[in-house]
């Protein structure tokens, strides 16, 4: 099974992935149908030992016998080995199939305004495929050979049959029992556990808030309620399947030896050899087994069904992005027009009907007091929120004429919350390119002037820098994130709050990699409250109340909204000066 990279990855539904396993679920049903025939073995040695060797007292038959029930236990058992085992692939094709597209999903859907957990999609294709790998298909292909068993249970007796029958009855009414009684609470236990995992992932991402104001206790009794509410769910629905579980399997016993007592009054009213005695129990046993194992397995089955119904549902609102045709390297300008943009899940815009037009090599600074949608526009410039209305494009090109990977390439982005990834500071500015050009992570690192400090570092671009970023100081961490949006020189560069934790040589940084990207013929926008991240731009758009109140050159912008005094962040550019 080859490894499906990101040039592989296709809209699958899981049907379809389940669809793909066809071949082995094939296998695994003729291989079925010779285990269920070996599976015959110990009844027909059974009663051949009673029947014929004893009466006999043939040692030569006896041995032959066991050299025949020797190779045939050993087929059964290769047989019963490769089923497993391709069961097992069955599962982690079904996992390769879905689970790149899973993870796009995963880091898609919160900007999409989607309301999955943060890790239930993969748990759910974890538990179909550890389901596959199980038992429980093992019983489901065994099932149909239930009337086989009680066919020849027949054969022997009738009144074995019948006792067959009437246990195979119960066991069936168990089955739907456990259907019916674990379905509700298993539902419950997996949204409970959903909660819980949600809270614990904020809890952890959390960590210096909780315990730097004393949060730690009033978080942990939030999560200690939903780990109680997970627990009771949990606890009713083992409680079900474990009651019925073992019911099950004490009636299979029992029924067993009600067949042994119905084959011995047969013996003795002379209807029956006693061979069948002990065959007809063996049998009967191995009729009900099936349904045992199924019982036995219900609520991994459960899960699994509501795991799929999960996958099908998520997959079905997010459709992976069909192929669009490849555009040139746009190098011309950017468009907004009368652009709207409301946050994903929310229909009220925070930003309205916002019109420009950038050339290459322009810079555009975008200002205005807080909640003004300066931030909004800015994730709407690189595609990070589409629109509610009007169009963003590039040389023409709509945003949406471009798939993620293909835009990416020709975007630079710095969001206003640097997110860094555990790995080395190289990785993180190469953007896990596995293909990373070592000369162009240099170079991005010297236009964003941190070639020198990451060389101080203690492996120099070798340095883990842990998870978030951890290793690294705010500062760091920012001109780290500005040269990853500075690798291979996209044409559009957006950056939110870019000076944010930098001192004076970092802004000087800032302002010389922003006039570096409008010199080579790109366009930077710049998302900003001080000042100093103006100096390297000549446009400026200032927005309140998500509008878009003038737009222009520079310092006309500038001398225009200073007369109005229009805006409380209006008073720290005056006090800043004009930059």
């Amino acid at each position: 099974m080859g490894i499906l990279t990101r040039s592989t990855v296709r809209d699958t539904r899981p049907v379809d992935a389940l669809r793909s396993c066809r071949a082995a679920f094939i296998g695994v049903a003729w291989l079925s149908v010779f285990i269920n025939i070996l599976m015959l073995t110990g009844s027909v040695f059974m009663m051949e030992v009673y029947d014929r060797i004893l009466p006999s007292r043939s040692v030569p038959t006896l041995v032959g016998l066991c050299v025949i029930a020797f190779l045939l236990y050993a087929f059964l058992g290769v047989f019963d080995m490769l089923r497993g085992r391709i069961l097992t692939r069955a599962g982690d094709n079904f996992d390769a199939r879905l689970s790149p597209q899973l993870f796009g999903i995963m880091v898609t859907t919160p900007l999409r305004g989607g309301r999955a957990g943060v890790a239930q999609p993969m748990r759910d294709l974890d538990k179909i495929r550890s389901f596959l790998a199980g038992n429980g298909p093992l019983a489901l292909f065994d099932l149909p050979w239930l009337p086989f068993y009680l066919a020849l249970c027949f054969a022997f007796h009738f009144w074995i049959g019948v006792a067959a029958s009437a246990g195979a009855a119960f066991l069936v009414v168990l089955t739907l029992c456990t259907e019916a009684f674990t379905r509700k609470p298993a539902s419950e236990a997996a949204g409970h556990a959903a909660v819980r995992a949600a809270l614990t992932e904020s809890g952890r991402r959390n960590a210096e808030v909780l315990h730097a104001m004393g949060m730690v206790g009033t978080m942990r009794q939030r999560w200690c309620t939903a780990n109680q509410r997970f627990l009771r769910s949990q606890r009713a629905a083992a409680d079900v399947a474990g009651g019925i579980g073992a019911t099950s399997k004490v009636f299979r016993m029992l029924l067993q030896s009600a067949v042994l007592a119905v084959g011995a009054y047969l013996v003795i009213a002379g209807e029956a050899t006693p061979g069948i005695i002990i065959a007809s129990s063996i049998l009967s046993g191995r009729a009900l087994a099936p349904v045992d194992l199924a019982i036995a397995n219900w609520r991994g089955f459960v899960d699994a069904r509501q795991g799929f119904t999960r996958l099908r549902t998520l997959m079905e609102e997010f459709p992976e992005q069909s192929g669009t045709l490849p555009l040139p390297a746009p190098k011309e300008g950017i468009s907004v027009e009368g652009v709207s943009v409301a946050p994903p899940g929310h229909e009220r815009p925070v930003v309205h009907d916002v019109s420009l037009q950038l050339r290459a090599g322009s810079g555009l600074g975008i200002i205005g007091p807080s909640a003004s949608g300066k931030s909004s526009l800015a994730r709407a410039l690189v595609g990070v929120w589409a629109p509610s209305r009007g169009k963003v494009r590039i040389d023409g090109a709509a945003l949406d004429q471009w798939s993620s990977e293909a835009l990416g390439r020709h975007v630079g982005y710095l969001p206003q919350d640097v997110e860094l990834f555990d790995g080395t500071v190289a990785e993180n500015i190469a953007r896990f390119d596995p293909e990373a050009d070592p000369e162009a992570i240099i170079a991005a690192a010297r236009t964003a002037g941190v070639h020198d400090l990451i060389l101080r570092l203690p492996e120099g671009y070798g340095t883990r820098i842990g998870e978030a970023g951890a290793a690294l100081s705010g500062g760091q961490r920012q001109r780290v994130a500005l040269a990853r949006a500075l690798y291979r020189d996209p044409f559009l560069v957006v950056l939110d709050e870019p000076n944010s934790n930098l001192d004076a040589e970092g802004e000087q940084a800032l302002t010389q990699a922003i006039l570096s990207v409008r010199k080579r013929g790109g366009i930077v926008v710049v998302v900003a409250h001080r000042p100093s991240a103006l100096a390297g731009v000549d446009y400026v758009l200032h927005m309140t109340n998500g509008a878009a109140t003038a737009f222009g050159p520079k310092e006309k912008v500038l001398n225009e909204v200073l007369q109005r005094r229009s805006s409380p962040s209006l008073k720290v550019v005056s006090e800043g000066g004009n930059p």
